[in-house]
């Protein structure tokens, strides 16, 4: 029986590569079959529908393995198991991590019933199909005293189980999506070669009947999704509940933005590093610790706002961000870009983006609309862990130039800022996927590399914030210390013939500026450098209050200097003032003394485009003037 199977499923993917076109060689054709196969095996093994297995596969990874390696949450194979590190810091950014919720070890549960190994699951895609399908027949057997459904529709109830969802809404959705691929079939060839399909079954009707007996909390009334009325946009809310105390919950917190000083000045923009389905059901898991204000599927050009704008989302990994910050999570994967980052997701994202600055009077520049890697680190520990997404890939200039803002030149050919602006489409840069120890195609960017010499064979910049002891930098895709992106801008240091130095993270780096093909684009722009007598002027990754300015129920919260410092000579792009503030909001109802108050402060903070990142100074430390050449 196996065998017939086997032949079965063989043969249903060799049609799939013929239909779409993949080259099918003598030899490869199993090889090609093996995933499908495993999917087969599991679904025999556990009594679990195939469809449903490759159903939800699908929407958690489109089939992808990522080489064992997990997404930013924490998940891990084509079946998304997660198992978040111990120790991983909250998407918050206030320096709390999150607890030990067993919601967060579905990988470790399902490495138990199958008797194997963590590491297993992790990195074997058999097992880790195997322990999905452990999983959902459990979910299965619980819902109808140890009886696994007959018919494919009675699957629904432990889908949406297994969605790992608290809420109604979160659940549906994601069994929704996974019986709307039931439906309507999918194939694909994956990024390690494998050939997958599920046929189209038009006639099966999900049972929604069991989804009560999962207990889940019904959507809040009346809240409407804040999006322009062009959009397919809908309100899913992300989880606010308590996890194991008031102190202990997740996913965002409550507010009143923008009202006071508690202002709405960037909006940051994300990629999910995993499905549309997975990341709006993560947001729904309390056990989760992050989320955003909305998501943005890129297939379908569909929104969904999940935490209301006048609420702190828990998405930038910096909570003075987070705090005057709308977080967007695009469907994507940073090293993948070109294959997720369509026209229709660029085009979606920029009317919500356009609408949303409009409303909260968000400046439409890269110094207020940011990528999630433009986001500093609180303080030198947390530098590198910040994240680095949506990556090398994205097309910044067509993005921005979508929201209205065109780089043109304000200045002369020799003026004294330069704005990053290469060609696009010819900009053909080669990194490294580091976490896979392997290339990635050369292909269309939005960065320009950094060099310590006006020389193509000098090393690259290395940042001290990422690698204190290093000495050159990298290729990696992560390592953003030695990439400018489009639409920053850069004090000029230095020119030497094609190549032009800049002031960056204290430092003076170089970048190739070819005649043919230029880089740079001649900008007129007020600038910061130090007062004079300043001898070094620190940075900062917030602008938070002096001690004096906290009550006595808030403690103070630590302003420390990034590793990076101001000479004398340098100067640095001048992103505009910005709150001085503190939001203090550390349980879920209000159970200690002066909480969700926003503590302001007397000091004035400036911010600067100091490197990749934007960064903070002192006014008390610095001088605004037109820069000059």
């Amino acid at each position: 029986m196996r065998l017939d199977r086997r032949l079965v499923v063989t043969l249903t993917v060799a049609a799939t590569v013929v239909a779409i076109g993949l080259p099918v060689t003598a030899g490869a054709q199993d090889a090609a079959a093996t995933r499908q196969l495993q999917f087969a095996a599991a679904a025999q093994e556990f009594g679990v529908p195939e469809a449903v297995l490759l159903a939800v596969s699908y929407n958690e990874s489109l089939w992808e393995t990522h080489n064992g390696q997990p997404s930013t949450t924490g998940d891990y194979g084509p079946m998304a198991l997660t198992d978040l590190p111990a120790g991983t810091p909250s998407a918050k950014g206030d320096g709390a991590e999150p607890s030990t919720s067993a919601a967060l070890h579905t990988l470790t549960t399902a490495a138990t019933l199958l008797g194997v190994s963590p590491a297993a699951v992790r990195t074997d895609p058999a097992d880790n199909v195997r322990g999905a399908a452990a999983l959902l027949a459990g979910y299965a057997r619980k819902l109808d005293n140890g009886i696994l459904p007959t018919a494919l529709g009675a699957w629904y109830a432990p889908v949406a189980e297994y969605s790992g969802s608290t809420e109604q809404a979160g659940a549906r959705e994601f069994a929704d999506q996974v019986y709307d691929t039931i439906r309507t079939g999918a194939a694909r060839h994956t990024a390690d070669g494998q050939n997958l399909s599920l046929a189209a079954n038009p006639d099966v009707r999900p049972d929604t009947g069991q989804l009560a007996a999962l207990n889940l909390a019904p959507p809040p009334p009346g809240q409407q999704a804040q999006c322009p009325p062009t959009l397919d946009c809908s309100f899913i809310p992300a989880a606010y509940a308590e996890v194991t105390s008031a102190t202990d919950y997740g996913n965002y917190d409550l507010a009143d933005r923008p009202n006071n000083n508690l202002t709405i000045n960037y909006i940051v923009i994300h990629d999910t590093e995993e499905s549309y389905a997975q990341t709006v059901t993560d947001f729904q898991n309390p056990s989760h610790y992050s989320s955003a204000n909305y998501v943005v599927r890129g297939s379908t050009g569909t929104v969904t706002q999940m935490v209301p704008d006048n609420d702190v989302a828990w998405h930038a990994g910096n909570w003075y961000v987070n705090m005057h910050a709308l977080g967007v999570e695009q469907e994507g994967f940073a090293v993948q870009g070109a294959t997720w980052f369509t026209e229709r997701l660029y085009r979606t994202t920029a009317t919500l983006v356009r609408y949303l600055a409009a409303r909260y009077h968000v400046p439409l520049d890269r110094q207020h609309i940011i990528g999630h890697d433009d986001v500093p680190g609180v303080s030198p520990a947390g530098i590198p862990g910040m994240h680095w997404d949506p990556g090398p890939f994205w097309n910044w200039n067509h993005f921005m130039n979508l929201l209205g803002n065109y780089v043109v030149p304000t200045g002369g050919p020799r003026a004294p800022v330069v704005t990053i602006n290469p060609n696009f489409a010819t900009n053909i840069q080669q990194v490294t996927d580091c976490d896979a120890n392997q290339p990635v195609a050369a292909q269309a960017s939005s960065f320009v590399y950094l060099r310590t010499a006006p020389n193509a064979n000098a090393p690259l910049y290395n940042d001290p914030g990422l690698d204190p002891i290093g000495t050159v930098g990298t290729t990696c895709a992560s390592d953003w210390g030695d990439k400018a992106s489009s639409g920053q801008q850069f004090v000029v240091a230095g020119r030497s013939g094609d190549w032009v130095a800049i002031w960056w993270d204290g430092t003076k780096v170089w970048l190739e500026n070819p005649k043919a093909d230029p880089v740079l684009t001649p900008t007129s722009t007020l600038v910061v450098k130090p007062k004079p007598g300043e001898t070094s002027v620190p940075v900062y990754g917030t602008a938070y209050p002096e001690a004096s300015a906290y009550p006595a129920a808030i403690p103070a919260q630590a302003i420390t200097p990034l590793p990076y410092t101001i000479q004398p000579g340098q100067s640095y792009v001048y992103g505009g003032t910005t709150p001085t503030d503190y939001y203090y909001a550390k349980t879920i109802d209000n159970s200690i003394p002066d909480d969700h108050t926003d503590v302001v402060g007397k000091q004035r903070y400036l911010e600067i485009q100091l490197g990749h990142r934007v960064a903070f100074v002192l006014a008390a430390d610095v001088d605004v003037v037109p820069a000059v050449g």
